[in-house]
């Protein structure tokens, strides 16, 4: 068979009057194949551009994970302090229920006692007259007073109103009282004045420079009302020194940082509190009974009215 016979055989016959495929058609199925594997080469791309983005969603992740660690330490310290406040103001009103209490059932049972104390003391000194019966007798006289009041039992921390200033003071960091008058050194006065003409509000250009001003004014006002001229000294030389710059503030992880710190401080300040009444007289004597504080007042009374009797038995001996 010749070539021609041959390639007529193997190519289909084209009708008259249809045109050959041209580049704009649908390209055959191997083509199509071909600009398969091109697009599937092009998803396996984008697949890494993904997979890189993922990578980096992580990395920022990564970064900000240690200041959501600080934020959920800081909500936590909190929170602890909130129920370690509650639990030392749940027993600071306890014992001073019990120390009311306290006072008015025994209060008097103890002045007794002391009081037949002293007589005894007296009247064995008047029998024997000998120097230092006379010495114990005065002193056993000397301890004849009232029952010691709250104040006198919790080491000043608490009032009869509950804490007192100084301790509210110590645990809010607010003043105890309004600043002493003073009278302002010559050169105080000139330094505030001179302070006040630079930084006075009047003087900002903007809201935030009005703020500025304002909060620096009051630690001048402050200052000037104490009579403190170094600290007079010290804004001058801060307000000479001028803003700080933005880049100087604290980050978030350090105010996080210091707020744990002020949390903790404040802990402690607490923990000298609740120290303060579990060592104080009353306070000691609740922890003995903390269900039943009612009964350990019926021991402690059963165990005074013996000892007065035998006081009293002792002293009607020594009269005669």
């Amino acid at each position: 068979m010749t070539p021609e016979a041959e390639q007529s055989q193997s190519e289909p016959p084209v009708e008259e009057g249809a045109a050959a495929p041209s580049a704009d058609e649908d390209p055959p199925a191997g083509d199509e194949a071909s600009a398969g594997g091109d697009s599937a080469g092009e998803d396996a791309t984008s697949g890494d551009s993904a997979d890189e983005d993922s990578v980096g969603a992580g990395d920022r992740e990564e970064q900000a994970r240690p200041e959501e660690r600080l934020e959920r330490a800081v909500r936590a310290a909190e929170q602890a302090l909130i129920e370690y406040e509650i639990a030392v103001e749940t027993f600071r009103v306890e014992v001073e229920n019990f120390s009311r209490l306290h006072h008015q059932r025994l209060g008097p049972m103890y002045a007794r006692l002391d009081e037949l104390e002293a007589q005894i003391a007296e009247a064995r000194a008047a029998r024997t007259g000998d120097p230092e019966d006379m010495r114990k007798a005065h002193e056993a006289r000397a301890r004849v007073m009232p029952m010691p009041g709250v104040e006198e039992l919790f080491h000043g921390w608490l009032d009869s109103d509950g804490l007192s200033p100084e301790a509210s003071a110590m645990l809010t960091e607010q003043p105890v009282r309004p600043p002493q008058r003073v009278r302002p050194s010559d050169e105080a006065r000139k330094l505030y004045r001179e302070l006040v003409r630079k930084a006075h509000p009047d003087l900002a250009q903007d809201d935030a420079e009005r703020r500025r001003r304002d909060e620096f004014i009051a630690r001048v006002n402050a200052a000037y009302a104490r009579g403190d001229e170094a600290l007079l000294q010290e804004l001058s030389v801060e307000w000479a020194a001028g803003p700080v710059p933005e880049e100087w503030r604290p980050s978030r992880a350090e105010e996080l940082y210091a707020r744990l710190e002020w949390l903790a401080e404040r802990k402690e300040l607490l923990s000298l509190v609740a120290r303060d009444l579990e060592e104080s007289a009353i306070g000691a004597m609740l922890k003995l009974a903390p269900d039943d504080p009612d009964r350990l007042l019926e021991e402690i009374a059963e165990q005074l009215l013996t000892q007065v009797s035998e006081r009293e038995a002792e002293l009607a001996g020594l009269l005669g």
